[in-house]
C-alpha cells in the first residue's frame, strides 16, 4: 500500500475518510433542516399574534373559516356565524391556531394604514428634494 492511502481498518471493515465526511455531512444538513423548522415554527407563532396568520405554528395552512352557528339572533346572512382564521389541522388542544377574523383584518388594517403614512411622508421628502433640484438647475442655467 502507499503511504498516501488514507483508508483504515475499523472492526474489519475498510472505512474511506470520504464516506464518513459525506455521512457526516449528512447529519449536519439534517440538523440545519431542524434548526430551520424550529425558527419558521416560531416565526409562525410570532406573525400569527399580529394582523392575518400566514401559518400554524404547527406548519399548517390557514384558512377562512365560519362557525356553522350564528353569533346572534337577527344573522341573517349567507353565511351565518362568527368568520375565523383557523388552521387546517385545528383541534382545540391549544396547539393551533382560531383566530377571530375581525381582529385579524382590523390588525392588518392598522399595519397597512401605517405602512400608507410612511410612504405618503417619503413621497412628500422626494417632493421637496426634487423642487430644490429644480431651482438649483434653475440657477445654472441663468
Amino acid at each position: 500500500m502507499d503511504s498516501d492511502c488514507s483508508y483504515h481498518y475499523t472492526d474489519n471493515f475498510l472505512i474511506d475518510p470520504y464516506v464518513e465526511e459525506l455521512k457526516e455531512e449528512k447529519r449536519r444538513r439534517k440538523e440545519m433542516e431542524k434548526m430551520k423548522q424550529h425558527w419558521d415554527m416560531v416565526g409562525f407563532v410570532a406573525d400569527g399574534q399580529y394582523g392575518i396568520p400566514r401559518r400554524c405554528p404547527c406548519g399548517g395552512f390557514i384558512k377562512n373559516d365560519v362557525s356553522p352557528s350564528p353569533k346572534f339572533k337577527h344573522d341573517f346572512d349567507t353565511q351565518p356565524g362568527s368568520r375565523y382564521f383557523t388552521c387546517t389541522k385545528f383541534k382545540d388542544d391549544g396547539l393551533h391556531f382560531r383566530q377571530p377574523w375581525v381582529f385579524g383584518v382590523e390588525e392588518e388594517i392598522a399595519k397597512l394604514v401605517k405602512k400608507v403614512e410612511e410612504q405618503s411622508k417619503t413621497i412628500e421628502e422626494m417632493r421637496k428634494q426634487i423642487q430644490i433640484q429644480a431651482e438649483e438647475i434653475a440657477k445654472l442655467k441663468t
